[in-house]
């Protein structure tokens, strides 16, 4: 999907904040937005937001019978590498900040323990790209955590929110979905890092 600047720049006015283009596939585009960042004063928090889904021309979920190494690129290089090469650009302002905050958007499908549930709306997911990348995010989460203990790094999962991802077909609004990152976001030096969280609290990996 295509950028909206237009979107974003409406989204900041009603926030009271300022838009910064970002390409998450761009090497390039990350590294000029964390220099803007800097020269607007620095970070305190980074939410890893960017995804995106594979699917069939028709809108079909691509399952196991058909996805192609080509179909893993593409999800993963928005998905998990996008997360790492925003993170390993914006973690020289983390590091500056007094109390950083990671917030990395995964999904319910990254549970390897509710896709394994039979009978469950995850079990039922035939997609393999988007969960598979997600369980990445998961990972690298736990790893970034661990190697950065001063800082508050965490994986939420939104719930099923209306959005361009799926064609706003989620039961959630985007201000529902939102509660959780926000929340995360707002962890301070006390909180835990590591985990796997929607709104109800820890999710099983």
């Amino acid at each position: 999907m295509t950028a909206s600047p237009a979107r974003g720049r409406r989204a900041a006015e009603q926030l009271g904040a300022r838009t910064v283009l970002i390409d998450v596939t761009d090497d390039a585009s990350v590294a000029a937005a964390a220099q803007a960042v800097e020269a607007d004063g620095g970070l305190d928090v980074l939410v890893n937001n960017a995804g995106v889904e594979a699917r069939t021309p028709d809108g079909g979920l691509i399952g196991a019978a058909e996805v192609t190494g080509e179909v893993m690129r593409y999800v993963f290089d928005t998905n998990v590498f996008g997360t790492v090469r925003v993170t390993h650009a914006f973690l020289p302002l983390l590091l500056r900040s007094a109390a950083p905050v990671v917030v990395n958007v995964s999904s319910g499908l990254a549970s390897l323990t509710r896709v394994s549930a039979a009978g469950t709306p995850a079990y039922a997911y035939p997609g393999v790209a988007y969960p598979a990348s997600k369980a990445a995010v998961n990972m690298l989460t736990v790893q970034f955590a661990k190697a950065l203990p001063g800082m508050r790094i965490n994986a939420v999962e939104p719930g099923y929110t209306a959005t361009d991802l799926n064609a706003h077909a989620g039961t959630q609004t985007v201000e529902e979905g939102a509660e959780i990152i926000v929340r995360m976001a707002q962890t301070g030096p006390d909180g835990p890092t590591g985990g796997y969280f929607d709104a109800a609290g820890r999710l099983p990996w």
